[in-house]
């Protein structure tokens, strides 16, 4: 499924298991192939037909300083903002691994060839991407 990536199979695992939690009004949690109801419903309520999870925090998913996350993340904030897009507060959690959560945001409306680009900007290895269907999918950026 995603052969030819450079990225550690039990990475990409780890990608999978991950819960990706949404906060704000409409708090979710979305897994990697489950379709999310709430999620749909803010798509609806935004008017838009797509949202990306994504993170400024350890690129390649290599653990960084917390103040720098911190800051990667602040970033990406005034980028979102600057570019006009709307985002919900989030964190990605894997539910055993004793990896540190990562703050992340939903970012709604982010097609899928921009929140790539976006993530590879970020150095990440990964977005988890949905469509209109609401059906949450890992991409791959290396």
């Amino acid at each position: 499924m995603f052969s030819g990536s450079e990225i550690p199979r039990d990475v990409i695992q780890a990608y999978l298991e991950t819960h990706y939690h949404v906060h704000g009004s409409a708090p979710t949690t979305l897994k990697v192939g489950e379709a999310n109801p709430v999620l749909a419903a803010l798509h609806q309520t935004a008017s838009v037909a797509c949202s990306s999870f994504i993170t400024a925090w350890n690129p390649v998913s290599e653990q960084q300083e917390l103040a720098r996350d911190l800051e990667r993340q602040q970033a990406l904030a005034q980028t979102l903002q600057q570019r006009g897009l709307s985002f919900i507060d989030g964190i990605g959690q894997h539910p055993a691994n004793g990896w540190l959560g990562e703050d992340s945001f939903l970012v709604l409306g982010l097609a899928l060839n921009d929140a790539k680009a976006l993530g590879m900007q970020l150095g990440q290895n990964a977005i988890v991407w949905s469509g209109a269907e609401a059906l949450p999918r890992l991409s791959l950026l290396r």
